[in-house]
């Protein structure tokens, strides 16, 4: 990922926070048949000795579990908040237009895993952070085993501990505390969800603006 100086963001409390915040990410690999792509929710935990472990699970029909299988390196890209930047917005407009958005790139070499119980506590952790919050009245502990288990022979389980974290947080850095001003207001002005997300992260990365 091309990052200018400007755009890089090396702070990993941050990086950590943008994984769980855009938790559903796309999962590459480039095995035999030439690059295979999934879109997945993925766990993060943290790691004394590295960058993170990323935990997620797939379908053992889904191409990509070759991939993985054989121990191709994967990416999993965590796309952030994006819009659309207009010169209009700026004191100075003598400029053209861009895109403001929030991208991490995780890279690591995975590990499957196909045992029953340690593939079952994979699903659980997953239910619990996703479902569990939500305050329904479904519950996966509840299921008998022996439902659950020819279900977990379908589907296999993927670690990836983390070799490098990358993160591109193009918020503006490079124009006058004017023009980003005026981009948040402008954006904040437009009410869209994902422009709003982007005015909030601006708020975030760049400090001292404020509108």
């Amino acid at each position: 990922m091309y990052i200018p100086a400007p755009y890089r963001e090396a702070d990993l409390d941050r990086l950590h926070a943008g994984i769980r915040d855009w938790s559903f990410a796309t999962l590459v690999t480039v095995g035999a048949d030439g690059a295979q792509v999934s879109h997945l929710p993925f766990l993060l935990d943290a790691q004394p000795d590295g960058p993170g472990l990323l935990t997620t699970h797939l379908s053992k029909r889904n191409p990509q579990y070759q991939d993985l299988l054989a121990g191709a390196e994967a990416l999993v890209i965590f796309q952030g908040p994006h819009a659309f930047i207009s010169p209009s917005w700026y004191v100075q407009q003598a400029t053209f237009p861009t895109w403001n958005y929030a991208a991490i790139h995780a890279r690591g070499t995975p590990r499957v895993i196909e045992e029953t119980r340690a593939l079952h506590a994979v699903l659980r952790r997953t239910v619990a952070h996703y479902d569990t919050p939500m305050g329904g009245n479904w519950d996966f502990d509840a299921m008998p085993f022996d439902y659950v288990e020819p279900r977990l022979g379908l589907i296999a389980a993927v670690e990836i501990p983390l070799r490098s974290l990358l993160g591109k947080f193009k918020f503006n850095q490079d124009r006058s505390p004017e023009d980003q001003r005026g981009v948040i207001a402008a954006l904040e002005g437009l009410g869209e969800a994902q422009g709003l997300a982007v005015a909030q992260a601006m708020r975030t990365t760049l400090g001292a603006v404020r509108a």
